[in-house]
C-alpha cells in the first residue's frame, strides 16, 4: 500500500491519501481523542502520538499535529497507523456511526436563501477546500450573516479568515444579495 502525503495551507495539518475510499459519503471530524471513539482508524492515528485532530473526507485523511511536535517525528507513526488499519480489514467507522453530510438543517422564512447558500457551498466551495484537506459547512443564517463551520485543515488555518472573507463571502454576496457577511463558528 502506498500512501501519498500532501501539505495543506495549514502548516499544522497534513493530508494523507491512502489510494482508496476513506468514507463512502460525507465527512467525519474528530477534534479530540475522545471524539474518535466511533472510529478504529481515528483511534489508531491518535495513538501515534502528537496528534490533536483527525478529519476524514471521501478519499483522504487530514491530521493536525500539536504545536510542539515536528512532522518528521510523528509522520512515520501516522503512516504506519493508516497502513496497519487498512491491512487489518476493519471498517473506518464503527457500524453504528455514520458520517454526516455536514450542513445544519434550516427551515423557516429564509429556507430558499439557505438552499441557495448550501448549493453554492456544495458546488463551488467544498470541492476546493477538500483539495486542501478540509471542509466548510453551513451552520446558520441570521439577518444576512452566514455562519460556517470549518473542519480539517481549514480549522485553525492561518489563511482561513482570508478564505472566508475574500473568497466565500464575496462569492455568496455576488450570487445572493441577501448575504451581507460570513462568519466562522466553533463546533
Amino acid at each position: 500500500m502506498f500512501i501519498q502525503t500532501e501539505s495543506t495551507p495549514n502548516p499544522a495539518t497534513l493530508k494523507f491519501l491512502p489510494g482508496q475510499n476513506v468514507l463512502e459519503v460525507g465527512t467525519a471530524d474528530f477534534p479530540s481523542v475522545e471524539a474518535a471513539e466511533n472510529s478504529p482508524l481515528a483511534k489508531r492515528i491518535f495513538a501515534a502520538g502528537g496528534v490533536t485532530g483527525v478529519f476524514f473526507g471521501l478519499d483522504f485523511v487530514t491530521v493536525t499535529k500539536a504545536d510542539d511536535v515536528a512532522w518528521d517525528h510523528i509522520k512515520p507513526g501516522i503512516l504506519g497507523a493508516i497502513m496497519e488499519h487498512y491491512q487489518s480489514g476493519q471498517s473506518v467507522m464503527a457500524d453504528d456511526h455514520k458520517p454526516v453530510s455536514g450542513h445544519a438543517e434550516h427551515s423557516g422564512e429564509d429556507a430558499e436563501i439557505v438552499g441557495q447558500i448550501k448549493e453554492l457551498l456544495d458546488t463551488r466551495v467544498r470541492p476546493a477546500v477538500a483539495q486542501d484537506g478540509g471542509d466548510i459547512t453551513f451552520h446558520g443564517f441570521e439577518r444576512g450573516i452566514v455562519y460556517l463551520h470549518m473542519q480539517g485543515a481549514c480549522a485553525g488555518c492561518p489563511s482561513s479568515t482570508l478564505t472566508l472573507k475574500m473568497g466565500i463571502e464575496n462569492l455568496l454576496r455576488h450570487y445572493i444579495p441577501e448575504v451581507v457577511e460570513v462568519r466562522p463558528v466553533a463546533a
